[in-house]
């Protein structure tokens, strides 16, 4: 296996995006929004936490630049930007199942 040195920078925005990633309900509402868009009420509902922090951490994801919101009208529909991010979000929970089972 090669393995590739990067910059620090980079280094350090990977592990920015780790910490963003380090709240269970954060890794949720990636999984869930992996999984098709949704709106705050039915993230809210989907989770059963309420509406007031998911949107908090959906502020937090937002300004990570993970998820983004389309307004529609006075809903807004969020989706994550970054498939790769959802990519290592699923494979990290697949990988904890895997060990509970193994």
């Amino acid at each position: 296996m090669v393995v590739r040195v990067v910059g620090d920078e980079v280094y350090e925005r990977t592990a920015e995006l780790f910490a963003t990633l380090a709240s269970p309900r954060r890794l949720a509402l990636v999984q869930r929004l992996a999984q098709a868009p949704a709106s705050v009420g039915e993230l809210a509902e989907d989770l059963g936490v309420p509406q007031p922090l998911v949107s908090q951490h959906l502020r937090v994801l937002r300004q990570a630049r993970l998820v983004r919101g389309r307004r529609d009208g006075r809903t807004v529909t969020y989706e994550v930007v970054d498939e790769h991010v959802a990519h290592v979000v699923t494979d990290a929970l697949e990988h904890e199942r895997e060990a509970d089972a193994g």
